[in-house]
């Protein structure tokens, strides 16, 4: 599950990689990472945490 909208979603809250990671409490290089395309199958708990840092739906996070 390749976190497509990643980036996009961050930038418009106005965020950067490091914030975003505090917020949502993982890794600032996890958070490289699944922007970057390393991570393919990030935890479902790592995608929780960023939908709830972005006050987004995971349906949204993920593109589908």
């Amino acid at each position: 599950m390749y976190l497509k909208k990643l980036a996009k979603l961050r930038k418009e809250k106005g965020l950067t990689q490091e914030g975003l990671a505090r917020k949502a409490d993982i890794s600032y290089h996890t958070m490289i990472k699944l922007e970057s395309g390393g991570i393919k199958n990030p935890k479902i708990e790592t995608v929780i945490k960023l939908a709830r840092a972005l006050d987004v739906s995971i349906d949204v996070l993920t593109g589908v």
